[in-house]
């Protein structure tokens, strides 16, 4: 009952703030609030004026080391991520032209997929909106879904398991393969699976310490892979598995330029841990929102575009 009369005064003088204020609570600072809404700071530090006056609460304080949400502010900030995505697609346009957009596009992924993904992507919506800013978030799985429940993200790129509440599309299927040092003593082209759980691994930190599309399978089947090292970024992989009897799995598309450049060789994985399903999540709330429609189709036909044609 608070949130609505909150969100019907603020919507009876200014339907801008909504987002404003969505942005404020959750970055906690006017210049990344700013940043994030493509705005000037000067222009935000005025819209959250007006919200202090229209709320009668000063929702942000100022501490030594950056400002804290009031308890008002932190029932709004907890609330308003229920119902943004909503109202935004209920309120949004009939019609809309790309080339006349400035709202920013907002992406989250692993490492991977910017490397992956993110020129072609870039390159569709740099020719299509040039004056829409583009933001990639830092990849963080445990918040990753509420960043998109909250309206805060427009897509997530990732491969894994999507929470059963977000909306899910098939981007590819890519291949896994089994990365070593180059006089790491794996015989054979290929691992079985026998010889891979023997083996000691190094993790990429995907989601909660593991890599779904490796980790779960395996769970499935009543297996455990040892990791023996666990990392938070795919590009550190080559250089950290260089002299060491550690066996990284990794994407194909990703390694498959690796031993041109570091001392690795590349091994064929198990057949039960083979294939990784590449996908985007967006919030139910767009489906049938024309911006996003588009943004998925750009996105859907970036991946196209930057997948190899045929795989060694």
């Amino acid at each position: 009952m608070m949130l609505s009369m909150h969100l019907t005064h603020i919507l009876r003088a200014d339907l801008n703030l909504i987002p404003v204020l969505a942005a404020l609570l959750d970055e906690r600072h006017v210049s990344r609030a700013a940043a994030r809404l493509g705005m000037s700071q000067p222009a935000t530090s005025r819209a959250l004026q007006r919200l202090r006056s229209l709320l009668g609460d000063p929702l942000l304080i100022r501490e030594r080391d950056g400002y804290r949400l009031t308890a008002r502010a932190q029932i709004l900030h907890t609330q308003l991520g229920t119902v943004l995505p909503a109202l935004e697609a209920l309120v949004s346009p009939d019609s809309f032209e790309p080339a006349d957009s400035t709202t920013p596009v907002q992406l989250v992924g692993t490492d991977f997929a910017v490397r992956r993904f993110g020129p072609a992507i870039c390159r569709r919506l740099g020719a299509d909106a040039p004056q829409a800013p583009v933001r990639f978030h830092s990849w963080r799985y445990d918040t990753m879904a509420d960043q998109i429940r909250g309206g805060n993200v427009d897509l997530g790129l990732f491969g894994g398991f999507a929470p059963d509440d977000l909306s899910v599309g098939e981007l590819l299927t890519e291949r896994f393969v089994c990365v070593v040092d180059v006089d790491h003593p794996a015989a054979g082209a290929e691992f079985t699976l026998r010889d891979y759980l023997r083996q000691r691994h190094l993790v990429i930190d995907v989601a909660e310490g593991r890599q779904p599309d490796v980790d779960l399978p395996l769970r499935a089947l009543g297996a455990q892979r040892h990791a023996a090292v666990v990392v938070p970024y795919h590009l550190a992989v080559p250089a950290l598995l260089a002299g060491t009897d550690l066996v990284a799995t990794v994407p194909i598309t990703l390694a498959q330029g690796w031993p041109q450049l570091y001392p690795v060789r590349l091994l064929g994985a198990p057949v039960q841990v083979r294939e990784l399903e590449y996908r985007m999540i967006w919030h139910r709330a767009y489906d049938d929102d024309r911006r996003h429609r588009w943004l998925r189709s750009v996105v859907r036909d970036a991946v196209a575009l930057s997948a190899p044609t045929a795989l060694p």
